[in-house]
């Protein structure tokens, strides 16, 4: 009965828009047991994700607020901008650890088969990735470092045991190539991951019968279109 109540807090804070409250009650669901079903792990995915790109974003403008007063010399609010953009840096360092730590300790020693395991250490990249774009220097080298273990790790198993159609697998390939594009500043690496999973999906796709798993396939693939278009280098004619 318990872990109901918290799942229907969880779908309530949701409805709400308290993303922060959604994350306390999937907290307390998979430290009951962190097996989870289909339905509260989107729940789980959805409570983090939400909870998280709030400070992204805000993150984000307060960095370029930060660069623009740098650049124009404007020292006169440059501190408290400076102290307001750690205060956000610090929120997501606390979202990315405790998400992290989640599924280091309840989810994944309870994961039911490869593909949960793929899924979630595909997870705790994302997180980490989250964390690394607001670090510099030795820090964000060391959380990267963590990411591209999660990445290799969750593609080695997505290989290894899911067809290159689905939905897992290719999540995975599109999130390690934007690692690669976007923290390691390797284009050449993200567009070979990205061209990889492309070409290998695209020979299957007429392949699936169940029309969800045909959808989120053709949307993930897209994705990685988009990407492989916008990365790939433009010849200087522009043609």
């Amino acid at each position: 009965m318990e872990r109901e109540n918290e799942i229907y807090r969880a779908k309530l804070a949701e409805v709400a828009e308290r993303f922060d409250e959604m994350v306390d009650s999937m907290k307390k669901v998979c430290m009951m047991d962190g097996d989870l079903s289909d339905e509260e792990r989107k729940l789980l995915v959805l409570a983090y994700k939400k909870s998280v790109e709030s400070r992204r974003d805000s993150w984000r403008t307060i960095q370029y607020t930060e660069q623009k007063m740098e650049e124009r010399d404007q020292t006169e609010y440059l501190q408290q901008t400076k102290d307001y953009r750690r205060k956000v840096e610090a929120e997501i360092e606390n979202i990315c650890n405790d998400c992290c730590h989640l599924i280091n300790l309840y989810i994944l020693p309870l994961a039911p088969d490869s593909e949960a395991v793929a899924f979630f250490t595909k997870m705790k990249g994302d997180y980490y990735r989250y964390l690394a774009e607001v670090k510099v220097g030795d820090e964000r080298q060391n959380i990267a470092n963590q990411c591209r273990q999660a990445y290799e790790q969750a593609s080695a198993t997505a290989s290894a045991e899911l067809e290159s159609t689905h939905v897992t697998r290719l999540g995975i390939a599109l999130s390690h190539s934007i690692f690669y594009n976007e923290i390691e500043d390797n284009v050449e690496k993200a567009l070979q991951l990205a061209r990889d999973a492309f070409d290998q999906a695209i020979d299957e796709l007429d392949n699936l019968t169940e029309e969800a798993a045909y959808e989120d396939a053709t949307y993930l693939l897209e994705l990685l279109s988009n990407n492989i278009n916008m990365w790939t280098p433009k010849p200087a004619n522009g043609w």
